[in-house]
């Protein structure tokens, strides 16, 4: 991880290390932090849940450092389509803040672009167990 940091471009370092310490400070337990997909992965550990479709760990949130911009994966909504409707929505509502979102990546090139307190909520809302319930619904539907 310090290294992934240390090799990173000086803004995008602040910028991703402000993201980390979100990250960190609103994961629920269970979830550990790896060096996973060339880029820091909050993930559940195969000793918890075994049964994923490529038999690596099932990513919750990643962050990466891309070539125009940084991204902060978060996979809960991409799971769940009632999730990412409301993530949106009160993203929007607020701040007017333009949202620049794939199916569950938020690319950013400056902190101010992200809501942070927003972010910290989504991750904190999704427990484990909660989160392999509906990783387990999305592969049945």
């Amino acid at each position: 991880m310090a290294q992934y940091l240390k090799e990173a471009s000086p803004n995008n370092r602040v910028m991703l290390t402000a993201v980390r310490d979100v990250i960190r400070a609103n994961l629920p337990d269970g979830y550990v932090e790896s060096m996973t997909w060339g880029m820091p992965t909050y993930e559940v550990p195969l000793a918890t849940f075994p049964r994923t479709y490529n038999g690596q760990p099932l990513a919750y949130v990643a962050l990466a450092e891309q070539k125009r911009n940084c991204s902060l994966y978060l996979m809960s909504l991409y799971s769940d389509s009632q999730a990412d409707a409301d993530f949106r929505a009160r993203w929007r509502a607020p701040s007017r803040r333009p949202l620049d979102m794939g199916k569950s990546c938020v690319r950013f090139r400056a902190l101010k672009d992200l809501d942070l307190d927003l972010i910290g909520e989504v991750i904190a809302a999704m427990p484990v167990d909660r989160f392999v319930q509906t990783y387990d619904r999305s592969k049945k539907a």
